[in-house]
């Protein structure tokens, strides 16, 4: 792992908390994207070297509806950002976690993302996040 990659936010209103951050962070999303494969719309922002991801989700049963329905808004999950995610992903497995894809899938931000089920990693969804380089 190389570093703390984003935090995943999960919001309702994704311009009401667009809106909301910029405030708090004093600076603009710098991006919006839609990840159809996920069913969310993410907006990023950066804080200093860190960043901050809010999703909404685009269907109503959809990961992100569903989460907010069951704890409601916020945190959702934490990325780590890694060099290689398919050896991270055997290392893992190797230590009994569970992912919740075999294959690393595309992500939002240019990234290749892995999740780990968050009942193998104490409550907490973590993301696993690979910068995809040119072809």
């Amino acid at each position: 792992m190389i570093r703390i990659e984003h935090i995943g936010i999960a919001v309702k209103d994704l311009a009401s908390a667009e809106e909301l951050y910029a405030r708090l962070l004093g600076t603009p999303s710098y991006k919006r994207e839609e990840v159809a494969s996920e069913g969310v719309i993410t907006s990023f922002f950066q804080a200093g070297p860190n960043k901050v991801e809010l999703l909404e989700s685009t269907t109503a049963d959809g990961p992100i509806a569903r989460a907010i329905e069951k704890r409601g808004e916020g945190i959702h999950h934490i990325a780590f950002e890694v060099a290689d995610i398919r050896a991270e992903m055997a290392r893992l497995k190797g230590e009994g976690f569970v992912l919740l894809n075999e294959e690393p899938k595309r992500g939002a931000d240019n990234k290749l993302v892995c999740f780990i089920h968050p009942k193998s990693a104490n409550g907490v969804l973590v993301e696993l996040c690979q910068e995809i380089g040119p072809a």
